[in-house]
């Protein structure tokens, strides 16, 4: 399965101004070309980059700016201005806020970490019970997306068996969506008194969260059509008068790989089976990266498989309230703060971690 790049991307690093400035040139000539609409998904990857770009070099000019009026404070202090040195002081810490922040998006370098984000949430095993945590944690991410700003599209959601879902998948569309929320992966643990146990027992469920990257449209891959098998039907619904009444959901069974990728979210079946499309090429985009893993995965002893029984965070409800990550001991007691989408400090903490595990494999390469 072919992979490439037409153009590389930034890899994100703030302070890299020059090279920054050079590609937002380059990306302001594209834009101007008259033939640049013919293709509206390429026209419109240009504008997103830019938009990026601007943004990045925007927040430099900020930090140029804030520096330079501290300074003008710092000599108002030493003239004797009184307030001067509290401004001064007052100044810094805002700068040194957003310089933390700047450092820590230099760290979302990846390829696709500044696109894009595809998520998916399945159930464990638990019926009804790992079903309704399966939407607690849709819920979520979805409260965390409205947080960041992102705009989401609920792609498919698969309703459970009297309560909870089978199975959801949605996309988050923003600056460096898949860069933050690839730190989710993983299967997430619940502990808690089950709201459908009669006897008031303790239960314990599990579900897990696939997040891959919206592949761009200056990436190949071959999907032939004799290797898909197109599934038509009606999407479920709430019933009634707002039942659909044709055959409108899509089911894409990609038979090589053996992904099934559903979209029921449009009435259209045309843009139904679009998303779908977009979807699997996303899927088989990030099978062929994870079959480069696994041909390195002997120089990485830190390499975790994602499955059931090594979950990368537990939220306890009974007998106590905490949520713990267990790839960074991050702990937080405020679990319904993080319930309501409040995944920051786990987030954070999980790219810090993985940051410093590539560190010493970076140095031999610099010399």
């Amino acid at each position: 399965m072919p992979i490439s790049k037409a153009e590389s991307r930034p890899s994100g690093g703030i302070f890299d101004v020059d090279r920054l400035r050079a590609r937002a040139a380059e990306l302001d000539e594209l834009s101007a070309k008259e033939d640049l609409w013919q293709n509206a998904e390429r026209a419109q990857e240009v504008l997103r980059e830019r938009a990026t770009l601007n943004a990045t070099l925007g927040r430099h000019g900020a930090l140029r700016e804030g520096l330079e009026e501290a300074r003008v404070f710092l000599d108002l202090a030493a003239e004797g201005d009184a307030d001067g040195l509290t401004e001064a002081e007052l100044k810094l810490k805002e700068l040194e806020d957003a310089t933390a922040k700047a450092e820590f998006q230099r760290m979302l370098g990846g390829e696709n970490d500044p696109g894009n984000a595809i998520v998916t949430i399945h159930p464990g095993a638990g019926g009804t019970e790992a079903q309704d945590w399966a939407e607690m944690l849709l819920r979520m991410y979805l409260r965390w997306c409205e947080r960041k700003g992102y705009r989401v599209q609920l792609v498919e959601v698969l309703p459970g068996d009297g309560a909870g879902i089978k199975s959801a998948t949605f996309t988050a569309e923003g600056e460096y969506a898949y860069g933050y929320l690839k730190a989710e992966a993983g299967i997430h643990r619940l502990v808690r008194i089950s709201p459908f146990d009669a006897n008031a027992r303790r239960h314990t469920s599990f579900a897990s969260v696939f997040v891959i990257p919206e592949v761009e449209e200056d990436i190949e891959i071959e999907i032939r059509d004799e290797d898909l098998r197109v599934d038509t039907y009606r999407s479920s619904g709430a019933g009634g008068q707002h039942v659909n009444k044709t055959d409108s959901a899509v089911r894409l069974t990609h038979l090589p790989s053996g992904i099934v990728v559903a979209c029921q979210n449009e009435r259209s079946q045309h843009k139904n089976r679009a998303m779908a499309m977009k979807i699997l090429r996303s899927r088989l985009y990030e099978l062929e990266l994870e079959k480069q893993r696994e041909r390195m995965a002997e120089l990485s002893a830190t390499k975790r498989d994602i499955n059931f029984g090594s979950q990368i965070r537990s939220y306890v409800l009974h007998p106590y309230r905490m949520v713990k990550d267990h790839r960074t001991s991050v702990e937080v007691g405020n679990t319904d703060a993080v319930l309501d989408g409040d995944l920051d400090q786990f987030i954070e903490a999980e790219l810090l971690r993985k940051a410093g595990e590539k560190q010493p494999q970076a140095r031999p390469a610099a010399r």
